[in-house]
């Protein structure tokens, strides 16, 4: 066969081959600020952790994370939100797959989330709390000492940092009561099913002043490198696709003299955050480049 009869069967396999993989490579880098600005429509997933986010009884989507992101999209010129609410294990994997095109969930910034999500600016910078028994019957001050206590069961949300955290320190698997929400964490320590709920500190305080419990109480970890906490908990950021670099940078500039400011310090102490746990301003989010 002629070289000039190859060329004419096997151009247009390679023309075709190429065009699959590109369409196998999923979405173009930086497509989805152009996307949503054109649709008008932006897709935001969430899970129920107060004062995180949460739903109303009138069915509004609230806390700091929705409440900052509906700031921030109007500012981006984006027109409305489509709310997704799930469990908070699912969240990444949805905007890894594109159910979704952001998060907003109080989602804390870790080295293994880095290596999935893109993260924005922070948002906030709280601690870790233990919810325990009235009159605090272990004498528990941080979470180390939970170690010397190996009868004590842990109460954690499933995919949390807390429970990252614990395993970290040292607990093992079979000491943990995976939970989906801070609600029936502290159900499980009113009936016993476990001895400590281990949740950040505003999620734990948001429970008590919302409901308030006769038979716990909120032990504050100090926030000490030398403790469980360690210098990178509780830094909190919405979360975009890897890909998705302009519209984080889009975020980003949104964001640039909100975070930190007075609203935005203003709005924090709503849902219960203390004064230290507000972010300085900086003139750059968090990059994983």
């Amino acid at each position: 066969m002629s070289i000039r009869l190859w060329t004419l069967i096997l151009a247009p396999l390679a023309l075709a081959g190429a065009a699959i993989l590109l369409f196998s490579l999923g979405p173009e880098p930086d497509d989805t600020l152009a996307r949503v600005r054109t649709e008008g429509v932006i897709r935001i997933g969430y899970a129920v952790e107060p004062p995180y986010a949460f739903v109303t009884p009138g069915g509004e989507v609230t806390g700091e994370s929705p409440e900052v992101a509906k700031i921030l999209v109007a500012r981006l010129g984006i027109e409305r939100i489509v709310w997704s609410q799930m469990a908070f294990s699912e969240l990444i994997p949805a905007l890894q797959t594109g159910r979704i095109d952001v998060i907003a969930a109080g989602l804390f910034v870790n080295a293994e989330r880095a290596r999935q999500v893109r993260f924005s600016r922070p948002t906030f910078r709280v601690r870790p709390a233990l919810l325990v028994a009235k009159g605090n019957p272990y004498a528990l001050r941080a979470c180390e000492d939970l170690l010397g206590q190996p009868e004590l069961r842990v109460a954690v949300i499933a995919g949390s940092v807390e429970q990252a955290l614990l395993h970290r320190v040292g607990l093992a698997d079979e000491r943990l009561v995976p939970v989906p929400d801070a609600l029936t964490g502290s159900r499980a320590v009113e009936s016993g099913l476990a001895d400590v709920l281990a949740l950040s500190s505003p999620t734990l305080r948001w429970r008590l002043e919302q409901a308030p419990l006769a038979d716990v109480e909120l032990v504050q970890v100090p926030d000490e490198p030398t403790t469980l906490a360690g210098a990178d908990y509780g830094i909190g950021a919405f979360a975009f696709r890897l890909i998705d670099q302009r519209l984080a940078q889009a975020w980003d500039e949104a964001a640039r003299d909100y975070i930190g400011g007075a609203e935005h310090r203003a709005l924090l102490k709503r849902f219960g955050f203390g004064p230290t746990e507000v972010p300085q301003p900086v003139a750059h989010g968090v990059t994983h480049d």
